[in-house]
């Protein structure tokens, strides 16, 4: 039978999968906020006030470090059943329970999440205050029109200026990762690569910490899909640009970019291609 193009569920199936549910509780339980994801939080999102959304909250590694900083209208959302089980467990276990609101929600079509839709109405001003998808889960969404479905999820339920800090890979990152790239494309070009893969930048592999489907992007890419979404580009840098990791962090994440953007005050998205409602 000929390979069938990786999906959004094929990726919910893969995060629920037992072996990758561990690795994730493990990172929440014994990890926790990066450095170089403390330092940009503070500088993106110094109003502790406000009222955050996170997108792909998975077990709640970023979610319960938000609460430790002192953030406390927090909601997090994720796709993944089970992710979503040990995020709440791990509030439970801490006592936070009531002061994060967890709910499951498909980033590529939060319009259709009712409890997170009303709860606009009651913000002044009307809309989060912020928003993040860390962890390159923005890139864990198979097709570039879905991760800008995303994005422009993202950008409805936020006030205007709101922040969204993200991350992802970045495939000119080095010399090896420019090189390994380079084959790829010649891959494609001969119509030899994975037919899995939706389109070039993808991947998807195994070890053992379960299946991961990823995106790796240029930097002219998202540069260009949030232009497209309504959100102004303000910083963007590999985390080594940042700050030296710990060894945890490091054996736990490959290089990543992060990004931080700004809802156009402007509510009206900027992407001749989309349609209207």
């Amino acid at each position: 039978m000929p390979a069938k193009p990786i999906t959004g569920s094929t990726v919910r199936a893969d995060f629920n999968d037992p072996i990758a549910v561990v690795h994730y509780a493990r990172a929440a339980h014994f990890l926790g906020l990066w450095q170089s994801e403390r330092l940009l939080i503070e500088r993106f999102f110094p109003d502790h006030s406000v009222a955050l959304l996170e997108a792909g909250c998975g077990a709640g590694r970023v979610t319960l470090g938000l609460w430790d900083m002192g953030f406390r209208r927090i909601t997090a959302f994720d796709f993944a059943e089970e992710l979503l089980e040990q995020a709440r467990q791990l509030a439970r276990e801490r006592g936070v329970e009531k002061d994060i609101a967890f709910h499951q929600a498909d980033a590529t079509q939060l319009s259709q999440c009712h409890v997170i839709r009303d709860m606009l109405p009651g913000m002044k001003p009307a809309g989060f205050g912020g928003a993040l998808f860390m962890f390159n889960g923005l890139m864990q969404i198979p097709g570039r029109e879905n991760r800008r479905a995303a994005l422009r999820q993202l950008h409805d339920v936020c006030a205007p200026g709101a922040p969204l800090l993200f991350t992802t890979h970045d495939r000119n990152h080095s010399p090896m990762e420019r090189a390994m790239w380079r084959l790829e494309a010649v891959r494609w070009e001969r119509g030899e690569q994975d037919a899995r893969l939706v389109e070039f930048g993808d991947r998807y592999f195994e070890d053992e910490n379960g299946r991961t489907f990823m995106h790796l992007p240029d930097r002219e890419e998202i540069l260009a899909d949030l232009a497209a979404t309504g959100w102004t580009h303000e910083y963007d840098a590999l985390r080594r640009e940042i700050t030296r990791e710990s060894q945890a962090v490091q054996n736990f994440s490959d290089e990543c970019r992060f990004w931080a953007a700004r809802r156009d005050a402007d509510s009206s998205v900027r992407d001749p291609g989309r349609k209207p409602r």
